[in-house]
C-alpha cells in the first residue's frame, strides 16, 4: 500500500527542514519506505477534507490503506514499530528509545517552541525584553540536562534510534539562535544527525518542494 503524507504547499520555514513533515520524511527514508507527498495550502488545511485527517488543521498527516494518522510523534512511532531500523530489537533498549521520543517532544521541545514564539511573535510587546531572558533560561536548563546525559556518546542510548531522530529534529530549531553552540556536544550531536544520508534526502525533498512553488497570494 502506498504511503501518503501531507506537507505545506509553501512551508513557513522556506524549506529549512523545520516543518514537521521533515521528521516523517526522515523516518521513512531511514527505514527505506517509499512515500508520496500531497501538498496542502494554508486554506486547504482548514477545509473539511483535511480536517477529517487532522482535526486541528495542521500537517503532517499519514495515510496508508485504511489507516490515517496525525501528530508527528505518533506517525514516527508507527513507522518505527512496523519497519526495522529505528527501534532496537532488545525489549529494554526499545523501551528506552521510545522514552527518548517522548522526552524530545514533551520535555525538550516545549521551551524551545516558547523561545521561538517569544522572538518571532512577541518581540514588539512591551514586556518582551523582561520575559525573553526567562524563556532562554528555561531552554538552557533543559540543554544542560540533556548535554550532561549525552556526554561524549554519539547517540542517546547506543545506536541511532527514533529517539535521536526526534531529538535532533527538535534541537535543529535552535541552530539560528546561537544557544545550541553553547553546548558543543549537543551541536556535534545535531551535526551527526544532519550528516545521515536519510536526513539529507528528507531535507532535500522538503527544500525542493518549497523552491518549486510559485508565490500564491490566495493562501
Amino acid at each position: 500500500m502506498t504511503i501518503t503524507i501531507t506537507a505545506f504547499e509553501r512551508s513557513p520555514d522556506g524549506g529549512k527542514g523545520l516543518a514537521r513533515d521533515t521528521r516523517v520524511r526522515w523516518a521513512l527514508e531511514e527505514v527505506g519506505q517509499p512515500y508520496e507527498v500531497r501538498l496542502v495550502s494554508f486554506r486547504a488545511m482548514k477545509e473539511p477534507a483535511h480536517l477529517a485527517l487532522h482535526p486541528f488543521g495542521q500537517i503532517p498527516t499519514y495515510e496508508e490503506g485504511d489507516l490515517a494518522l496525525f501528530e508527528t510523534g505518533a506517525i514516527v512511532f508507527h513507522i518505527a514499530e512496523h519497519h526495522a531500523g529505528l527501534l532496537p530489537e532488545d525489549a529494554n533498549a526499545r523501551a528506552r528509545a521510545i522514552t527518548w521520543m517522548f522526552a524530545a517532544l514533551n520535555t525538550v521541545e516545549p521551551p524551545i517552541l516558547e523561545l521561538a514564539n517569544a522572538r518571532l511573535l512577541e518581540d514588539d510587546k512591551p514586556w518582551s525584553k523582561e520575559r525573553l531572558p526567562l524563556v532562554e533560561g528555561r531552554v538552557r536548563a533543559r540543554l544542560e540536562q540533556l548535554s550532561a546525559r549525552l556526554g561524549d556518546a554519539d547517540w542517546l542510548d547506543g545506536a541511532f534510534s527514533a529517539g535521536d531522530l526526534l531529538m535532533v529534529s527538535v534541537l535543529l530549531r535552535l541552530k539560528s539562535s546561537g544557544i545550541l553552540d553553547e553546548y558543543p556536544n549537543l551541536a556535534a550531536y545535531v551535526a551527526r544527525g544532519e550528516t545521515r544520508p536519510a536526513y539529507k534526502r528528507a531535507f532535500a525533498a522538503q527544500l525542493a518542494t518549497n523552491t518549486a512553488q510559485p508565490p500564491n497570494d490566495s493562501d
